[in-house]
């Protein structure tokens, strides 16, 4: 079974960049599609990027296209979130997820605040 931890979050002013990381254990990370998601304070969870086995198709939502990039070490196990020009709208607890055939498994959530 596989294990997400996030790292990265912190506090940022707004226009500033930050990469979070989520590092896998378990060996179905490279079986497994891997997302980010947020959840902002007083708010329901919501998709921010994804990329598929080998990275080669990624997803994102409107909100943070052109601006945020996911990708994946399959080497590594590790799944990545560049986040540029960030806004205070992006405030939030941000998730990793893995999604393989019949197993779901999130994070435990890299909180990220952003300053005006």
């Amino acid at each position: 079974q596989v294990q997400l931890v996030e790292s990265g979050g912190g506090l940022v002013q707004a226009g500033g960049s930050l990469r979070l990381s989520c590092a896998a254990s378990g060996r179905t990370f490279s079986n497994s599609d891997m997302g980010w998601y947020r959840q902002a304070p007083g708010k329901g969870r919501e998709f921010v990027a994804s990329a598929s086995r080998s990275g080669g198709s990624t997803y994102y939502a409107g909100s943070v296209k052109g601006r945020f990039t996911i990708s994946r070490d399959n080497a590594k196990n590790t799944v990545y979130l560049q986040m540029n020009s960030l806004k205070p709208e992006d405030t939030a607890i941000y998730y990793c997820n893995a999604l393989s055939p019949g197993l779901e498994v999130w994070g435990q959530g890299s909180l990220v605040t952003v300053s005006s």
